[in-house]
């Protein structure tokens, strides 16, 4: 198939331009990307709806891909236990390779169809989980081998690409196609399809923490308090809710752990 990320860029002569002139002309295209992101909106809707109903029921997500969108997942999946407070095995990201993957490129690990179930397999993943792939191109063999694997054991697929009529988006129940173009250089998709990518994700996980009760008003309450930073945004949080002083308040988030527990033992 023709995939429009991989078409050739409407810029000519990178090598020529100024650094103004790139940087220019690669904002230009970034700007494209929430608007294309806008239009899939119903989908991303609908995967966030069926995602959240099946961790109420007890499932856990999921995220597949191979190279940069398997980092993408990476990254979100390990930034919802500190945001969000939950369990670091909730929301799981899995990328072609292995973890050393993340780092290094691992060659033709994304062309296994077979390996992203055995993956899979490594968490006892069961019907109540769903499986999300992440593919810029839409094609890559171990994202289809996992979502048709998923599919038969019943679970919920998903999937965040960036090309209309995709293999991917043919298998998952759920496709969220983002059309994001020709690239600034031609076929790199770190670039605006990677951009795309990571908003979906970010709309995808934190619409979920909100269904799921993680977020309170407009303020993150389980977020663990790892750092000082995190401390002081936690101890400004109690301060808001219950009008106590600085002090009074870093003690009372000390004594529970959490601005949740502080603020509602406070309360009662």
């Amino acid at each position: 198939m023709e995939t429009t990320t991989e078409r050739e860029s409407n810029y000519k002569d990178l090598e020529l331009q100024s650094v103004k002139e790139i940087l220019e002309n690669i904002n230009r295209e970034d700007q494209s990307v929430a608007i294309s992101v806008a239009k899939a909106l119903p989908q991303i809707e609908a995967l966030a709806s069926v995602t959240a109903e099946r961790m109420r029921a007890g499932g856990r997500l999921f995220y597949i891909g191979a190279g940069t969108s398997g980092r993408l997942g990476v990254v979100d999946a390990s930034e919802c236990p500190p945001t969000f407070g939950v369990p670091f095995d909730m929301v799981v990201g899995i990328i072609a390779g292995g973890d050393g993957a993340i780092r290094k490129a691992v060659e033709f690990a994304e062309d296994d169809i077979n390996q992203a179930w055995i993956d899979l397999l490594r968490f006892n993943v069961t019907s109540k989980d769903v499986v999300v792939g992440i593919a810029a191109s839409g094609t890559t063999p171990y994202v289809i081998g996992g979502l048709k694997a998923a599919n038969i054991k019943k679970m919920v697929t998903g999937c965040i690409v960036c090309n209309s009529g995709s293999p991917v988006a043919a298998v998952a129940q759920y496709p969220v196609e983002v059309v994001t173009g020709p690239e600034f250089l031609t076929g790199s998709t770190r670039m605006k399809a990677g951009t795309a990518q990571k908003m979906v994700l970010n709309m995808l996980s934190t619409s979920v923490m909100i269904q799921l009760g993680r977020v309170k008003g407009n303020k993150m309450v389980d977020m663990q308090l790892s750092n000082d930073k995190l401390i002081i945004r936690g101890t400004r949080m109690v301060m808001q809710e219950t009008g106590l002083n600085e002090a009074e308040a870093a003690a009372l988030l000390k004594q529970y752990g959490s601005v949740r527990n502080a603020v509602d033992n406070y309360k009662n």
